[in-house]
Order: structure tokens, then sequence, then C-alpha cells
């Protein structure tokens, strides 16, 4: 499916190439949501995208995700995570107003040359069943795409 996409040349705009990604990450990995993050230098959101939401759940939605608890580890550490119960894990602390409620979760990092700029995210597979390493594997093959868009046309 990545091949199929590449072949048909990604949209002009970053965001929209990047909308792409996170679709095939929601779609390939079987789950609700999907979501890539593009951050700066000092862990600042450049850019978000998500998939999987109505467009009256992503208006509600007031920012990116801030790069603590969970998803914070992973772009502190630059490694992979995979939670099967997000309200079990050690560093959750429940999710902010009007967010919808999730329960797995499996995050890869976005690296650009030697530096961390991101994430992509997935979660909810198949209504709360574990994330499997073959997920992880296709997260990590889109999020080097994602990294090439966002090497040649973001910065």
């Amino acid at each position: 499916r990545l091949a199929e996409t590449v072949a048909a040349g990604t949209p002009p705009k970053p965001l929209d190439a990047l909308e792409q990604v996170a679709a095939l990450a929601r779609e390939m990995t079987h789950a609700r949501y999907a979501a890539l993050v593009i951050t700066g230098d000092n862990d600042d959101v450049e850019g978000f995208v998500v998939s999987g939401l109505s467009p009256e759940e992503e208006r509600r939605l007031k920012a990116a995700p801030g790069g603590h608890g969970p998803l914070g580890t992973m772009r502190q550490d630059g490694l992979a995570v995979r939670i099967d119960d997000l309200s079990e894990h050690r560093q959750s602390f429940g999710f902010p107003p009007k967010h919808p409620e999730m329960k797995t979760l499996l995050g890869v990092p976005l690296w650009v040359q030697t530096s961390l700029r991101g994430a992509l995210y997935a979660t909810d597979r198949n209504e709360g069943e574990p994330f499997r390493h073959d997920d992880e594997v296709i997260l990590q093959v889109l999020a080097r795409h994602a990294s090439s868009i966002i090497a040649s046309r973001w910065y």
C-alpha cells in the first residue's frame, strides 16, 4: 500500500503528504486513530495531523499532544513505545477534556538525519486488541517516509 502511494506521487503541500502518511498508518495497523506530530529543536510542536477523528472531534482538540506522559517519553528518548493499556502505564495521567478515550498505543519517533523531529502514533488497534511487532515495523517504515517528506519540504 505504501509503495502504491509513493508511486502515485506525494501531494505538493507537506501537511497534505503527512496526512496521507497518518491515514496509511491508521489503515495498515488497523487502528481507530493515527497522528503525526512534527517538532522543532526544543520539542515545540510545529505541525500536527490526525486520521480517524470526525471534523467535530478535531475541532474539540485544542492542540497537538504535549511532550509529557507516555508520548513524551518516546519523544525524549527516541525509542518506540507500545502500550497495551494506557490507563495502567506508569506515566499516564488521563486525557485532556474532550479528547477521545484511547486504550492501546503504538508510537515511533521521526528522525530527520540525527535530530528527533516528532513522532507517528496509532491508537486502539481493532477495538482495544494489542498492537503487534508487525504493526511497529509498518509504523517504522511510514515514519521513515514521513521523515523524508519533512527533511525535503519542511526545513
